[in-house]
């Protein structure tokens, strides 16, 4: 089943956006889960052999996550995400930038829309990650966003199956 789950993924230079589709074979909630909790984002949020480690989190509007990606060799690479809105179990929407160990944002970020549907026992996140300059938008890109996302993507489908 798992060849037959949609993955797409679109840079649209014009729009500063980057667009991702990804089917999950697994349940709507359990997805939703994997997206907005502490304990399961820290098991798949960073390409291998990187790892996630939330210092806090606060899934609410108004509320962040501060992490950082884990390199092999202990390098630490900081983020924050700012959730501006939060339709239960369908979406949400936050602000991603990097920043420093001391949380101070390196802006501009970009704005991340994750939709969440479910249908024929698949759950589908439709994820818009908008910038605000194309400039950064071409430096994600230059820095490996496609093949890191599409690799940690692929790896959340192994951490649901565990948990399923």
């Amino acid at each position: 089943m798992k060849n037959h789950l949609l993955f797409n993924f679109k840079v649209d230079k014009a729009t500063k956006t980057v667009f991702v589709d990804k089917e999950f074979a697994a349940d709507h909630d359990l997805v939703w889960d994997a997206f907005t909790k502490q304990e399961i984002l820290d098991q798949w949020w960073a390409p291998k052999p990187w790892s996630s480690k939330t210092k806090h989190m606060d899934f609410s509007v108004g509320g962040r996550r501060f992490y950082a990606m884990v390199g092999p060799e202990g390098q630490e690479h900081w983020s924050i995400q700012d959730y501006t809105s939060i339709t239960p179990k369908t979406n949400f929407k936050m602000m991603s930038a990097f920043s420093d160990k001391d949380e101070n944002p390196d802006l501009p970020g970009s704005d991340w829309d994750l939709n969440f549907t479910h249908q024929d026992g698949k759950t589908k996140v439709s994820i818009a990650i908008k910038n605000d300059s194309l400039e950064r938008m071409e430096r994600m890109i230059e820095m490996g966003f496609k093949e890191g996302f599409t690799a940690t993507l692929t790896f959340l489908e192994n951490v649901l199956a565990t948990l399923e």
